[in-house]
C-alpha cells in the first residue's frame, strides 16, 4: 500500500464570488482553503465592472474574497504566487490626464478634465492600444504586461483600510512587477489571514501617474501557501532574478524608509548579513521602483538581483 505521510494534497479552487468589499478587513471568509491550494478567480474592474460589461459592485477597486487559509495566525506570512493573469475582456480605460500631483502646482493649473479614455485589448496578438487614438499616438501599440492592482490580507487590530490605499498588509500598491511568476508574502494579521485581490491592469507604467492602468478584468490563478512563524513587518516579494520589499506610505520618502528596513531585516535574518554588511551590498546594487505616488498611500519596492545575494547560512 502506497504511503502518503510525505504527501501534501492540495486542492484548486474555482471561486466565483457573488459580493465584493471595498475594504481590507476581518469579515466572514466567502471561501476556505488549506495552504498550498490554488485558487483561480476572474476579477471585476476598478469601477465594478465585469467582463460583459455589467455594474457588480462599487468603486474603488472591488476585492473578491476574503479567502481563510486554515492554520494561519499573527506572526505568520501568507505566500501568493501569480501563476497567471490573463484579461478576459477586449477593452480597458484609463483617464486622460496626469495626477496633479505629480506636476509643478503651475503647471498642473492647466490640465485637461479627466476624462475616461477606451482602449482596445487585443487577446489574440496581447497588445493594447487607445480605441480613438490622436494622430500623434496612432503608434501607441504596447505589449499587454498584465498584473494586480490591489491585493492582500486583513489588517491586525481590528482596522479596516479602503482599497484605495494600502498598508502593511499590502492593498492598493499598482506595481507593475506584481505579474505571472511573481510570489508575495503578506504578514498575517489576523486568524485565517483572509485573502483579497482584484484591480487588475493590462498595462501600467511606473507610479500609476495618471491614476490608472489599462483597467480591466482578468482570470487569475494562485497559489497560497502558509509560511508558519516567519515574521514580517512588510511585503516581500521574489521574481525570477531578484527579491525585492515593499513599503506603503506617504510622503514618499517614509515608503522608501519602510522598503529599505524590510529589506534590511530580511538580509540579516535569512542571510546572515550584519547592519555592515548590509550597507555594503544595498549601498552598490539596490534598486527602487516607484509602484504607486497616485494613491493616499505611496508604494516604494527596493530590490537587489540575486546575483548578488550570499547563500543562506542553512544552504551552506
Amino acid at each position: 500500500m502506497l504511503s502518503t505521510r510525505n504527501y501534501v494534497l492540495t486542492e484548486t479552487h474555482r471561486f466565483r464570488p457573488t459580493n465584493w468589499h471595498n475594504v481590507f478587513a476581518a469579515m466572514k471568509p466567502a471561501l476556505v482553503v488549506a495552504s498550498g491550494d490554488t485558487i483561480i478567480t476572474e476579477t471585476l474592474d476598478a469601477a465594478g465592472t465585469n467582463a460583459r460589461g455589467e455594474q457588480k459592485a462599487n468603486r474603488p477597486n472591488p476585492m473578491n474574497g476574503p479567502i481563510y487559509v486554515a492554520g494561519a495566525e499573527p506572526g505568520d506570512a501568507l505566500r501568493v504566487e501569480i501563476l497567471r493573469i490573463d484579461p478576459v475582456r477586449a477593452t480597458g480605460w484609463t483617464r486622460a490626464a496626469l495626477s496633479a500631483n505629480v506636476l509643478e502646482p503651475e503647471y498642473a493649473r492647466n490640465l485637461p478634465p479627466r476624462d475616461v479614455c477606451n482602449w482596445i485589448i487585443d487577446l489574440e496578438t496581447s497588445t493594447v492600444q487607445l480605441a480613438t487614438p490622436p494622430a500623434t499616438l496612432k503608434q501607441l501599440i504596447l505589449p499587454c504586461a498584465p498584473m494586480i492592482g490591489c491585493f492582500g490580507v486583513a489588517p491586525a487590530g481590528g482596522v479596516a483600510i479602503s482599497t484605495a490605499t494600502s498598508s502593511r498588509n499590502g492593498g492598493n500598491m499598482d506595481y507593475r512587477g506584481f505579474t505571472a511568476g511573481c510570489s508575495v508574502s503578506f504578514p498575517v494579521g489576523v486568524t485565517g489571514a483572509l485573502f483579497f485581490l482584484g484591480d487588475c491592469h493590462a498595462a501600467q507604467g511606473d507610479g500609476e501617474i495618471a491614476g490608472t492602468g489599462v483597467e480591466t478584468c482578468c482570470d487569475v490563478e494562485l497559489r497560497l501557501t502558509l509560511e508558519k512563524h516567519r515574521s514580517i513587518g512588510w511585503p516581500r516579494g521574489e521574481l525570477d532574478d531578484r527579491i525585492f520589499t515593499v513599503g506603503n506610505a506617504r510622503p514618499l520618502d517614509q515608503a522608501l524608509q519602510h522598503a529599505t528596513t524590510e529589506m534590511v531585516v530580511w538580509l540579516k535574518s535569512d542571510y546572515g548579513l550584519s547592519d555592515s554588511d548590509a550597507a555594503h551590498l544595498l549601498g552598490q546594487t539596490v534598486r527602487y521602483e516607484v509602484g504607486n505616488v497616485y494613491n493616499p498611500a505611496y508604494t516604494m519596492v527596493c530590490s537587489i538581483a540575486k546575483k548578488w545575494l550570499p547563500e543562506k547560512p542553512n544552504q551552506v
